[in-house]
């Protein structure tokens, strides 16, 4: 079964709108072209397995939190369930939308696009085929829109502009209200919000000013339309509909200056209030806000990384704070007003603040620049990775979440590497150093270096965790440290031209190193390392690895080739034409074909599978392949991406990009208003005029196989993907007869024929029916139900056992399985221990993992219990300490009356 797209960390936010759940407990944050889900209670992030074709710029969630519209830069829509996370309709804006918003009775959406307001019929309300219906166009701006907010009976909408006006416009046809333009405002209007069960209204401009304003009616004062009017409208715009390419509906046109007779018995507005933030210097624009209705807690964010918490009406300022220097693009605030959620899209920050105890809930941040490097903790429960912004982070597997970074590097991190106990991490770097960090304490407690300084372009530990080597790029030397002492143990030399990878034997203290000088050498490092062998190759090598089990070498090189060498007798046994399965894309700025700029691409980076059996690659191209060693085909190709914001995605030239004077690429878009760099008037000195626009390169940059067998990761362009073996969903039998059927292995249980029901389910394979079985079994029966069981089937039920571990919480029950199969399986086992190797890691990993958990509650509990006997034992010696006094209270009285 193929792996499947699982998850992507390494990037937390990019651009676009947060949003939270309707319980408010989850966090909605656009990556890139996917939207990843934050689980703020349960400590879990998820990206779903969707992606648009450009990267996402706005996200509306519909009231009742089932359904999401995705909508990317050029004005693609994907309509989303969340629940079933599945795309269930596309649609074509045709242009960029600036924002969308369901009506909070879920049965109507707004979105704005160049200067107009479009209201569609929401989906799933009736069941249509067409899910977007267009029911109205509202003209009124004069240029293009930026926000929208509807009153809470979803009667009206209001839309700001950035022609500095704020439109209100009635989402039916009201006889009193079809719309209203409030000015007041000397820059753009960032946003707009309606007081709570009100038509009363706060715009918030660029140059951080918020105006009040008043309306003279009620939400119930609003009058319905005549319906012979609305007919007649309505038949009259609908001849020319006819006439029109796309259909606009029912038009709705506002005017800036009505006259008298027309704003007689109308709903009037009067502004009440102007207040103006702090503004310090020009560079602080205002650039988003939300407000909270029920508690009217107002969060404004700037472009110098500020951020304000005001009360409104009376603009009272509760908190002023600087999460960073950058931009803050996008703020968020969940239903109960407790959380605020800040994006920053310069660092690609994500944090959610929790504002009346002053603490985050959660902070987290991607690296700045692209990823280089990672690699999996031996039980797979980790992933670190190295990017070019000098930093080392650990993620959590399960969680999704990155829990320590690394920050000592001063250069870009060229390799990563876990010792094989899992707590060390070392990271090698072009400046010049290599360091060791360690997971306990969380410090970097070595640092090797070279007697010359030397930029490290690659790094390999041997299996013991005592060796520690690196290769430079502009010496053509390898550096040998101990772990132990930190000292340098020995520098090989022999190498022509730059190291470009490093790897080390599993099985024995061998070193293998390639080099651009079109050879692989393999050094001894057990006899006084010296050269044990060369292998001589056509092309500059890129990249070497060594099979788990030790016994084969795989080594790519600059002509696309994988090779394949049996290193202890120095002969090559296999080699994969890979240059055609890598299918670069075209560059924008290319002046040649992709298929002429794929014949001098190669892969960059190689990993065995867990078993050995297969060989992932990876290089300059949107595409990962998986390789059979054995029969040297192709498996399977896996597309990293789907998205065209980045470069080299196209195999052919767009034409429509091409002018007389070349490539649109070429002209500079970038610092535009969006990214907080204003363009003046000419003399005017303001904005980042340094500030460029450009565009990715999709790129591979690392793959790993997961020890466990289960998972693969890859670094790239987008973010730290991982693809795993999801095979919940899919019936994958095993050995099946005729009469193995759900309700025979119900019957064998009733008789209590354990062996043969645990059997006859794994033949049925499947994961629920096979977990209800081994439940069935009593705890008492485990030990002959065990020794009973074919080989075949241990190692089926080693796998069930470490997968029932991540979820089930009868950890006992499992554990007493475990345990009982390996005591009377052992021997057997440690005769196949190279393949089943993949199964007891992940077992291992299951394991470990609730291990930390509970001894984390048993120690914590041990904790409570000494103090609860402490301060039992303090009162017992009060109160026998009282009872003591008493007594001799009581003596003395007895004297004093014999006396």
């Amino acid at each position: 079964l193929p792996p499947q797209f699982s998850g992507l960390l390494g990037t937390v936010y990019r651009r676009g709108n947060l949003s939270f759940t309707r319980d408010g407990n989850s966090l909605i944050s656009p990556v890139g072209n996917r939207i990843s889900l934050f689980d703020l209670k349960n400590n879990k992030c998820e990206t779903l397995p969707l992606a648009t074709r450009l990267n996402i710029v706005c996200v509306g969630l519909s009231p009742d939190g089932s359904l999401a519209i995705l909508i990317d830069e050029e004005g693609a829509a994907l309509l989303v369930s969340l629940i079933g996370k599945c795309v269930i309709h596309q649609f074509y804006f045709h242009k960029p939308v600036h924002s969308v918003s369901f009506s909070p009775d879920g049965k109507k959406f707004v979105i704005t696009k160049d200067n107009l307001a479009y209201l569609y019929h929401a989906p799933g309300k009736k069941r249509e085929f067409n899910a977007f219906v267009l029911d109205k166009t509202y003209y009124g701006p004069y240029d293009e829109t930026t926000c929208i907010d509807w009153t809470d009976d979803s009667k009206c909408f209001a839309v700001g502009s950035k022609d500095m006006s704020t439109w209100v416009f009635g989402a039916e046809r009201w006889a009193n209200l079809i719309y209203y333009s409030l000015g007041g405002h000397k820059d753009v209007i960032v946003a707009c919000f309606f007081e709570e069960n009100s038509l009363d209204l706060y715009t918030i401009s660029q140059d951080a000013a918020l105006c009040v304003w008043q309306c003279d009616t009620e939400l119930d004062g609003l009058k319905p339309m005549p319906p012979k009017d609305a007919a007649k409208e309505k038949s009259a715009g609908g001849n020319d509909e006819e006439l029109l390419e796309e259909p606009k509906g029912e038009e709705i046109h506002g005017k800036t200056n009505p006259s008298e007779q027309e704003t007689r018995g109308k709903v009037k507005y009067s502004r009440v209030a102007k207040y103006f933030f702090n503004k310090e210097g020009d560079f602080n624009n205002l650039t988003s806000a939300a407000y909270h209705k029920k508690t009217h807690l107002l969060v404004t964010g700037f472009a110098s990384g500020v951020f304000h918490l005001h009360e409104l009406p009376d603009f009272n300022l509760i908190h002023s704070l600087s999460i960073s220097d950058q931009r803050i693009a996008s703020i968020s605030i969940n239903c109960t007003g407790d959380w605020i959620a800040f994006g920053c899209s310069g660092l690609g920050q994500l944090l959610v603040w929790e504002w009346q105890s002053e603490s985050y809930v959660l902070k987290q941040q991607g690296h700045f620049n692209s990823m280089v490097s990672l690699a999996y903790s031996p039980d797979g429960q980790y992933i670190v990775s190295g990017g070019e912004d000098g930093k080392v982070k650990v993620w959590n597997t399960s969680s999704s979440f990155c829990f320590v970074t690394f920050t000592e590097h001063t250069s870009g991190v060229t390799a990563v590497t876990f010792t094989s106990t899992g707590y060390v991490v070392l990271s090698a770097s072009l400046d010049g150093t290599v360091r060791a960090f360690d997971l306990h304490r969380y410090r970097n407690f070595r640092t090797f270096t070279s007697p010359r300084p030397s930029q490290f372009s690659c790094l390999a530990v041997d299996s013991s965790g005592e060796i520690v080597s690196a290769g430079s790029q502009d010496s053509f030397e390898i550096f040998i440290w101990s772990m132990q002492s930190g000292r340098l143990l020995d520098v090989l030399s022999g190498h022509e031209g730059p190291i470009s990878s490093l790897s080390f034997n599993p099985m024995q203290c061998v070193l293998a190193s390639a080099s651009w000088d079109k050879t692989v050498k393999l050094w001894d490092m057990l006899d006084s390392w010296r050269t044990k062998e060369t292998l001589i190759m056509n092309s500059d090598v890129l990249v070497v690895a060594f099979r788990p089990d030790g016994k084969e070498l795989a080594v790519a090189a600059l002509n696309g080739q994988i090779t394949f060498w049996d290193h202890e007798n120095a002969v090559q046994t296999g080699s994969i034409e890979g240059r055609h399965d890598l299918q670069m894309g075209r560059k924008e700025l290319d002046k040649i074909t992709a298929k002429q700029a794929a014949k001098g691409k190669s892969f960059t980076t190689l990993c065995y599978s867990a078993d050995g059996q297969s060989i992932l690659a990876g290089g300059l191209s949107k595409f990962v392949c998986i390789y059979n060693v054995k029969e040297q085909i192709l498996m399977k190709k896996f597309e990293i991406s789907c998205n065209y914001s980045l470069d080299a995605m196209e195999e052919y030239l767009d034409r429509r990009k091409m002018t007389e004077f070349g490539s649109l690429a070429l002209i500079d878009e970038g610092g535009g208003g969006e990214d907080g760099v204003a363009i003046p008037l000419p003399g005017v000195k303001r904005g980042d005029m340094s500030y460029r626009h450009f565009k990715p390169e999709i790129r591979v940059t690392c793959v790993r196989f997961s020890p466990t067998g289960r998972s693969w990761a890859a670094t790239t362009t987008e973010g730290l993907l991982i693809y795993s073996l999801d095979s919940g969903l899919i019936f994958d039998p095993f050995e099946l007869d005729i009469d193995v059927t759900p309700s025979n292995i119900h019957k064998t249980l009733r008789q209590k024929e354990y062996t043969m029901a645990i059997i006859m389910a794994f033949k049925l394979n499947e994961k629920k029916l096979i977990q209800e079985v081994i439940e069935a079994v009593p705890s008492t029966e485990v030990d002959v139900v065990c020794s009973s069981l074919p080989d075949l089937y241990v190692e089926k039920l080693l796998e069930f056992l470490a997968s029932a571990f991540e979820i089930s919480c009868h950890l006992e029950f499992y554990l007493i399985w475990a345990h009982k199969l390996l005591m009377l399986h052992g021997q057997k086992l440690k005769t196949r221990s190279v393949k089943l190797l993949p199964v007891i890691q992940f077992l291992q990993k299951s394991i470990q993992r609730h291990f930390e958990d509970v001894s984390k509650l048993c120690e914590w509990n041990i904790y409570n219990i000494k103090y609860a006997l402490a301060i039992s034992q303090q009162r017992g010696m009060k109160r026998l300490a009282e009872e003591a006094s008493a007594d001799e209270e009581e003596l003395d009285s007895d004297s004093d009356y014999l006396m």
